[in-house]
């Protein structure tokens, strides 16, 4: 199982929401480049980065942060938040990115997701954020009545990369993952399913990995905190 640690951008600065509130963010740091080559030190084999400006907005909005990343390490990295059509998706894997998270428009425009995917093989993955069950879109802001299992079965034969799921209410909450819930969504499809939300602690990742069938894990603020010790993690799940 990877474990991708996250940086989250919010005015150019590395952040923590609770449960996605824009007004309950921690900044950890100033220097996203910076901390991305801390964790590539570290021995992370991804790195996982959401713009949440550009959830709300709807365009990418901390583009010079992501790019001062992609050119700080070597490491694969991945990108969710304000990308919703083609252009934004070519441009973004044309500058670096391994992979684009897709996340509201997998609800709005399904078709430009398996466009995408067939376009761009093995780098176009889905995000899947939900409250109770139900997705939200639109940086969490709008919910809808969307199942998540049906969302990601819909995307079953498209050529997708991976889903990443997250459970709203644990993000940022480090009160641990919803594990029945992203275990039952990774038996439910083939894709590889990767953790969002709540992964607070090494006891986490394991219950996680030991389920057989979650392919990655998303971790932020237990890393800043130093919940999890990432040299430590990254030794234990590939041991």
């Amino acid at each position: 199982m990877i474990l991708y640690p996250a940086i989250d951008l919010k005015d150019g600065q590395c952040v923590r929401l609770l449960r996605g509130e824009m007004s309950a963010a921690t900044v950890f740091g100033d220097d996203p480049a910076a901390q991305a080559v801390q964790f590539q030190t570290a021995g992370c084999d991804w790195l996982h980065l959401v713009d949440l400006n550009g959830a709300f907005a709807g365009v990418p909005v901390n583009g010079a942060a992501v790019e001062a990343i992609l050119a700080a390490v070597r490491v694969p990295v991945q990108l969710g938040g304000g990308i919703r059509d083609m252009a934004t998706i070519e441009m973004w894997l044309s500058r670096g990115l391994a992979r684009v998270i897709l996340g509201t428009i997998a609800v709005e425009n399904p078709d430009l997701v398996r466009q995408a995917a067939r376009a761009f093989p093995g780098q176009v993955a889905v995000g899947i954020d939900a409250r109770k069950g139900l997705v939200a879109t639109k940086g969490w802001a709008h919910e809808t009545n969307v199942q998540a299992t049906d969302l990601a079965r819909s995307f079953q034969d498209a050529g997708v990369a991976a889903i990443i799921y997250t459970d709203i209410d644990r993000d940022g909450a480090m009160q641990g993952p919803n594990i029945p819930a992203t275990e039952a969504l990774a038996r439910a499809v083939t894709i590889p399913v990767i953790a969002s939300g709540g992964v607070s602690s090494m006891a986490d990742l394991l219950a996680l990995r030991d389920t057989g069938v979650i392919a990655g894990a998303i971790s932020g603020r237990a890393l800043y905190d130093g919940a999890i010790d990432l040299g430590g993690a990254l030794a234990a799940l590939r041991g």
